[in-house]
């Protein structure tokens, strides 16, 4: 994964014509982050929605065989 530092992503606004600060960007992730956790959560699948199969079967060869 992936992680931007907001130096980072400062240059990466400055490269698409935006010019904002780091510590701005900073501000933004304190004063959003507490709504987007809060929108991410609410759209996350539950724990009990999801399930597992002990014993499958696959198609090979046009035919469903024991996996």
């Amino acid at each position: 994964m992936l992680s931007l530092s907001t130096r980072h992503v400062e240059e990466l606004m400055d490269e698409r014509g935006l010019n904002v600060d780091y510590s701005t960007i900073n501000w933004w992730g304190i004063k959003y982050r507490p709504k987007l956790e809060e929108k991410f959560h609410r759209r996350k699948r539950q724990v009990w929605v999801s399930w597992r199969m002990d014993e499958t079967y696959i198609k090979v060869k046009g035919e469903w065989v024991y996996f």
